[in-house]
């Protein structure tokens, strides 16, 4: 009997472990390989509670374009991210991932069949999914995160609190997040 209840708490103990390194770690990768442990949770399915945050509100947004852009690659790919604010409502939203050449980290077929062999999800899913939350929402703080994708996802969130902020004041200067990769 001993030895079931050991068995039993040290399977929970794994698992919470598994569970809580799908959630946590650093925020500026979502490469197959380090989404390894993501895989674990349901993937499709959306976690709503993986980041306690606080709720943004918002102001009124002033019409323009607003972009924002990180400076370094990070396993070959860095953020850039347009809205555009129409009669004060956010009418497009563009977050992606491009590399050196230009080129979407949705169009990566290699990338994208890894990812979702290990995280049940890809950048072809979940990119799209978040510019389609933000128009429909209006509001970062209301998407659900992507299981899978929870970094992308958190990032996603960050960055658009920024653009928006940016579309509250009206200054379109593009935004630079300096994203220096740890070596």
């Amino acid at each position: 009997m001993k030895i079931k209840k050991l068995i039993s708490g040290v399977t929970m103990l794994a698992l919470t472990t598994v569970l809580l390194a799908a959630c946590g770690g650093d925020k500026k990768d979502d490469t197959a390989a380090s989404s390894s442990t993501e895989a674990s949770s349901s993937a499709v399915a959306k976690d709503s509670s993986s980041t306690e945050e606080s709720s943004m509100t918002i102001g009124e947004l002033k019409d323009g374009e607003y972009k924002l852009e990180e400076k370094n690659y990070n396993n070959g790919y860095r953020v850039v991210f347009t809205i555009v604010v129409k009669d004060g409502k956010i009418t497009e939203s563009n977050y992606d991932n491009v590399n050196e050449e230009g080129k979407s980290k949705v169009d990566d077929a290699e990338y994208n069949k890894k990812m979702e062999e290990v995280a049940k999800t890809s950048p072809e899913k979940y990119i799209p999914e978040l510019n389609k939350e933000l128009l429909e929402k209006q509001n970062p703080s209301d998407i659900d995160t992507i299981t899978g994708a929870t970094h992308s996802t958190d990032s996603f969130k960050e960055y658009a609190k920024q653009l928006i902020e940016a579309a509250e004041k009206g200054d379109t200067k593009t935004i630079e997040i300096d994203n220096q990769v740890e070596k």
